[in-house]
């Protein structure tokens, strides 16, 4: 057991988890200022007004004391391509930014290129979002079964629990739309996630595009996603009603393509099924198609994981995005087993290395990343795609420069400012069936705080 003394310090969060880098909670202890038991033999770390001089500080001894020297440095945040923007303006040229990166938040040079490339290839494609504009986000709380890793606002509900909650999301889209008229503000992306959009019947869903077109379309709008993750939820008559209303971009998401791992985690779909949505969703003529999976599933080797993505590349995604498991405090996961991710560094760390020689072999490339607690190794989500087709709204909302609209249960909308560089979040509630009864409130919320800028 370790024990870490933290002077002047009054909230330890941000150093305790990169404390968790290196060590399971089982093998330290962090004492601040208050606590006094027990820190007789602690290692003392004093906070002098610098906190990244401190987390410095602590790296190296951890470093020292366990010899590893996690590839991320002191950062702990979930946006790294963001900072080595910041860094880079500020400082002028890449080449600062880097020695920066380096130097000051301990990255390998490995994960600085790579930071760095992606900001670079985000400006050279994206450039920067219109003042005027903003990402709109729509959720559909719904799934057919609950994944093993799953933390997100996701219910199996029954058909009057979900045409009540469409009932009160239609009302705010509604709201919304002509809020954003009003202000001739308009909408670069549209992304409907989930949960599973595509749990809805045909019926719902043609309700639902067909609204979100009149609310939000323009000759502005660049990019119309809709989550269609859940393979066994994918039906031809879906994928048409998809494509009259222009979404241009889904995302089919096996997470894995062996059999025995999907029944593991909860997915209730087959192999089969996963290939059979996206021979339909060709055929269905949808312009691009997103495909995740997951690096550290439960009993899967490296070997396992190669073949998942080879398959997909073989299906013909277009934009790949690579998750590595994190152990979400709200997750099955979690309650089965707190410490997974620490038993599991190596091998998700191996996972990534072999995806990104295989996907750059075939023409695919990075173009967006965030980070997570609690995954294994510390690593990255990294989202690649091929012949230039970026997802704009995955990019924006890691970026950080532009509102973004969030509407429906669980949904966080960010209101930018640019003057200032600076989000204030605008939430509605977690809970669907609370998100209905306080649907007046919620739009309270955004004409209060969102719409009066």
């Amino acid at each position: 057991m370790y024990g870490l003394k933290l002077e002047n310090i009054t909230n330890s969060n941000q150093y305790e988890e990169l404390v968790k880098l290196f060590l399971s909670p089982d093998q330290y202890r962090i004492f601040t200022d208050e606590e006094k038991e027990g820190s007789e033999n602690a290692e003392v770390f004093s906070f002098q007004g610098d906190k990244n001089q401190l987390k410095r500080e602590l790296y190296e001894y951890l470093r020292c004391i366990t010899g590893e020297s996690p590839k991320w440095g002191i950062l702990t945040g979930i946006r790294p391509v963001k900072l080595a923007g910041e860094l880079w303006r500020q400082l002028g040229s890449r080449e600062k930014a880097g020695h920066c990166l380096r130097e000051e938040y301990l990255l390998s040079e490995e994960k600085t290129e790579l930071i760095l490339d992606l900001y670079q290839y985000q400006q050279e494609q994206l450039g920067k979002p219109a003042p005027a504009s903003a990402g709109v986000y729509i959720g559909i709380p719904f799934c057919p079964t609950r994944c093993l890793y799953c933390s997100f606002t996701s219910n199996q509900s029954g058909p009057k629990q979900i045409e009540d909650y469409l009932s009160a999301l239609f009302h705010e889209i509604r709201f919304a739309g002509k809020a954003m008229k009003e202000e001739e503000s308009f909408a670069e992306s549209i992304y409907i996630g989930g949960g599973t959009p595509t749990s809805l019947t045909a019926k719902q869903l043609e309700d639902l595009l067909s609204l979100t077109q009149a609310s939000f379309a323009s000759s502005e709008l660049k990019e119309f996603t809709v989550e269609a993750g859940r393979p066994d939820t994918i039906t031809p008559e879906k994928l048409r009603v998809l494509k009259a209303f222009g979404v241009g971009r889904i995302s089919i998401n096996p997470q894995t393509m062996h059999q025995k791992t999907l029944d593991l985690i909860g997915r209730s779909h087959t192999v089969a099924q996963t290939r059979e949505a996206f021979d339909m969703a060709h055929k269905a003529g949808i312009p691009l198609i997103n495909a995740d999976l997951i690096a550290g599933l439960p009993e899967e080797t490296t070997e396992d994981f190669r073949q998942s993505l080879e398959a997909v590349l073989e299906l013909g995604a277009d934009n790949i995005t690579l998750h590595t498991l994190a152990v979400k405090r709200s997750s099955r996961l979690k309650e089965m087993d707190e410490n997974f991710h620490y038993r599991h560094p190596r091998l998700t760390e191996e996972m990534l290395g072999i995806a990104k020689d295989i996907l750059e072999r075939q023409g695919y490339r990075p173009y967006y990343l965030y980070r997570q607690k609690h995954t294994a190794g510390s690593t990255e989500n990294i989202g690649y795609c091929r012949r230039d087709r970026l997802s704009l709204y995955n990019t924006r909302i890691m970026e950080e420069a532009q509102s973004i609209l969030a509407l429906g249960a669980g949904g966080i909308s960010k209101v930018y400012y640019p003057k200032e560089n600076r989000l204030e979040r605008v939430p509605n509630v977690s809970n669907f069936e609370i998100y209905i009864e306080r649907i007046e409130e919620m739009l309270d919320r955004k004409r209060n705080n969102f719409f009066r800028r």
